[in-house]
């Protein structure tokens, strides 16, 4: 079974051709910054036979160019991984939300309907997959389309870590508790880390310009760090993460509009508004070395977050195996590893030193005495959408 996996973004496209269940990666593509004029890029790459192209500075004007260009690699004679994109047999959307579907569904019109209903929670996310699913149904009408929600792999964790202390009629008739998300991401780390060995109970550390902290006993997700949208949890690159909702109500009185506050801190809060440098964990690393005292605390004050995190679930899971780092964060800021493990002493994490900084560490870089394995997975949603899409019964 080939399966395409399609990970949608505001202004991206990135795509992974898999056979199925052989998890068999044949080829890959990636497209930013989609609706620019002319600084467009385009990089895709054929996995079976190694030959890679890029076009840069050119005008992708939407998504349905950036998708035909991709179908069109897909057959050309020099690149080209099938004869017909009618070999592709179905198609997996690494999808956010939707209203009433937590967990892997057929692309139906009620699902989408759904998405469409939590708009308003997830604007910028679900805008992006209406309008790419909606290309794909025109474009591959007869291929059927999966969504694998990232709320899929967290409808496992307890009633009682979901509800808010809300009235419970919100609860009922709005949905309000915490939806959780990254599950791609966290689901595939709570296969993965098998591997390792101890991975009875996992704390998976997914660190991005979005980030989360999921707790994982036995494969399957328990708590997570997200809750009702994706504004919350931990600081994020721009999003301000928790916050107290009482603020935005002294916000408003303080006349601030609906339509500032929400910039603020959807746009222009996390790492970028407590710096005012930026919202790259390497620029705000640099500055604080300079002594920008704000990029600093931007700085502590997000290991902060995941120390408290790792803390809580630590609680939650009597105990801790594994401890997971992934996301581009994740994988390649040595200094936050650092940061967050040496506060975790008191938990059994050790590093080792010299795994923890070496140039592209995979796999186990605690010390051979630590109590709780510390590894590094890299990220692979992508696969993780096509398994989930693969063993979707139709």
């Amino acid at each position: 079974m080939k399966v395409l996996a399609a990970n949608v973004g505001s202004t991206s496209l990135k795509f992974k051709l898999f056979e199925m269940p052989e998890e068999t990666a044949l080829c890959e593509a990636k497209i930013e910054r989609v609706g620019s004029r002319d600084k467009a890029i385009f990089a895709y790459g054929s996995l079976v036979t190694g030959k890679h192209y890029r076009l840069e500075g050119q005008c992708i004007p939407d998504y349905t160019t950036g998708i035909r260009m991709f179908l069109d690699a897909l057959v050309s004679g020099e690149y080209g991984v099938i004869k017909s994109v009618g070999e592709i047999d179905r198609i997996g959307f690494k999808t956010v939300l939707s209203k009433g579907f937590y967990g892997v569904h057929e692309l139906t019109d009620a699902v989408m309907e759904g998405m469409r209903d939590y708009l308003f929670i997830a604007p910028v996310h679900n805008a992006a997959y209406l309008e790419a699913i909606g290309q794909f149904d025109s474009l591959l009408p007869d291929v059927p389309k999966i969504g694998v929600f990232e709320t899929a792999f967290h409808t496992t964790i307890p009633t009682e870590r979901r509800i808010y202390g809300v009235p419970y009629e919100w609860y009922e008739k709005y949905g309000l508790m915490r939806m959780g998300y990254h599950g791609a991401s966290h689901g595939y780390i709570a296969q993965e880390s098998r591997a390792y060995g101890k991975a009875g109970r996992v704390i998976s550390c997914h660190l991005g310009g979005s980030c989360s902290v999921c707790a994982i006993q036995d494969s399957r997700s328990v708590d997570t760090s997200f809750g009702f949208s994706l504004q919350s949890g931990l600081i994020h690159a721009n999003r301000t993460g928790d916050a107290d909702p009482y603020m935005i109500l002294f916000l408003q009185s303080e006349g601030l509009s609906a339509e500032e506050i929400e910039d603020g801190l959807s746009k222009h809060g996390g790492l970028l508004g407590i710096s005012g440098v930026s919202n790259d964990m390497r620029d705000l690393q640099r500055a604080a070395e300079s002594g920008n005292e704000r990029a600093r605390l931007a700085v502590d004050a997000f290991v902060s977050g995941i120390i408290k995190q790792v803390g809580a679930f630590y609680a939650e899971l009597g105990g801790l195996d594994q401890l997971v780092f992934t996301g581009g964060i994740g994988e390649h800021s040595a200094f936050v590893r650092n940061a967050v493990c040496s506060q975790l002493r008191h938990l059994g994490i050790e590093l080792d030193e010299e795994k923890n900084s070496s140039s592209a560490p995979v796999g186990v870089i605690s010390a051979a005495g630590s109590e709780a394995l510390v590894t590094v997975i890299p990220a692979n949603e992508e696969l993780g959408v096509a398994r989930e899409t693969a063993a979707y019964e139709l």
